[in-house]
C-alpha cells in the first residue's frame, strides 16, 4: 500500500501502517530528491513522501484500509494505491543488480557470485556488506579511477575512513607496499579486515579505530572518502598525513561543496582541478 503525503506526516503514517499489519514501511522521496548528510539519528524526509507499507499476501486489505480510516491524518475514503508485488527470489534478484566494474585502466571491481571479465586484470572480489564502499557510488568510483592512475609501487597508503577498505584493497592490489585503513565504526574496520582477507592482501593492511591508530602516522598516498563537513573539519589532522610531496585525494563531496573543502586545504597541497562525476566531485593535489 502506497499512501501519499507531506514530510512531517510521514512517520505517523508509518507507524499507523504497523499498527494494522504491514510488516515494513518505506518512505520514498515523491519527486526523487536527493538528501545529503542528515544528522547523526536523523530520519530526514521530504515535502512530498510516498509511505509505503509491505503486507503479507494473505492479508485482507479492506480490513487494513477500514483501519486507517479512523486514523485522524487519513479519515474515510483517503488516497492510497494497492499493488501485489511478484513473488520471487528476492535474494538472487538483489544480486542480480551487481556487477563487475571497470575504473581506470586495470581495476575491477567483482561481486564473489560473478565471473572476473578478465583473469589477467587487477580483480579485487568485493560483495556488498555492512559498510559503505562497493564502488557504484560516483565518489568511489572516482577515487577507484584516481588511484588506478597513480604509480602505487612500493608505496603506502591511508585509507582515512575506510568502510568496507575497497579504497585500501585496490591500492594493494595495484602495488602498494602497504595500506592503512582507519575509520570510526567497528564494523568498517571488521569489515575491511574481512575484505583483505578474501583478497590475499590482509597482512599488508593495518586497520585502526582513531584512539588506536599509531602516533606520526604518514603515507605516500591519502585517500578519504566521506563528507564535505568532516573533510573540513578534519583538515588539521588529514593535511600533515600525507609526505612532502604525496598525493591526496578527498571525495563524498557534492559540486557545490568543493571550494569549501579546497579553502580548507590549499595552504598546504598544490590542488588539481576539481574532477565531477554525477553532481559529486573528487579533489586531488600534492602535498608542498
Amino acid at each position: 500500500m502506497k499512501i501519499n503525503t507531506t514530510g512531517a506526516q510521514a512517520e505517523e503514517l508509518g507507524d499507523a501502517l504497523i499498527e494494522n499489519g504491514a510488516v515494513s514501511v518505506t518512505f520514498q522521496d515523491t519527486h526523487d530528491n536527493p538528501v545529503f548528510e542528515p544528522l547523526p539519528g536523523e530520519t530526514r524526509l521530504w515535502g512530498d513522501t510516498d509511505v509505503i507499507g509491505l503486507f503479507d499476501a494473505e492479508t485482507e486489505m479492506q480490513d487494513v484500509i477500514a483501519g486507517l480510516e479512523q486514523h485522524p491524518l487519513l479519515g474515510a475514503s483517503f488516497h492510497h494505491k494497492i499493488e501485489q508485488i511478484e513473488d520471487k527470489d528476492w535474494e538472487r534478484e538483489w544480486m542480480e543488480n551487481f556487477h563487475p566494474m571497470r575504473f581506470g585502466q586495470r581495476l575491477w571491481i567483482c561481486p564473489s557470485w560473478r565471473d572476473v571479465p578478465d583473469p589477467h586484470a587487477v580483480n579485487v572480489m568485493l560483495d556488498p556488506g555492512l559498510a559503505f564502499g562497493t564502488g557504484t557510488h560516483p565518489t568511489t568510483a572516482m577515487c577507484l579511477s584516481w588511484l588506478d592512475g597513480l604509480d602505487l609501487a612500493g608505496k603506502t597508503v591511508i585509507d582515512f575512513g575506510c568502510g568496507s577498505g575497497i579504497l585500501a584493497i585496490a591500492a594493494l592490489k595495484l602495488g602498494a607496499a602497504t595500506a592503512i585503513g582507519i575509520d570510526i565504526d567497528p564494523q568498517a574496520i571488521q569489515a575491511s579486515r574481512d575484505n583483505a582477507e578474501r583478497n590475499g592482501v590482509s597482512e599488508r593492511l593495518s586497520l585502526y579505530l582513531p584512539h588506536e591508530q599509531p602516533d606520526n602516522l604518514s603515507a605516500d598516498v591519502v585517500v578519504a572518502n566521506i563528507l564535505a563537513g568532516p573533510l573540513r573539519e578534519l583538515a588539521p589532522l588529514i593535511s600533515v598525513l600525507p609526505i612532502s610531496g604525496g598525493h591526496l585525494g578527498l571525495s563524498g563531496v557534492l559540486a557545490s561543496q568543493a571550494s569549501g573543502v579546497c579553502e580548507a586545504y590549499e595552504d598546504k597541497f598544490t590542488l588539481d582541478p576539481v574532477a565531477e562525476k554525477e553532481e559529486w566531485c573528487r579533489i586531488t593535489g600534492i602535498r608542498r
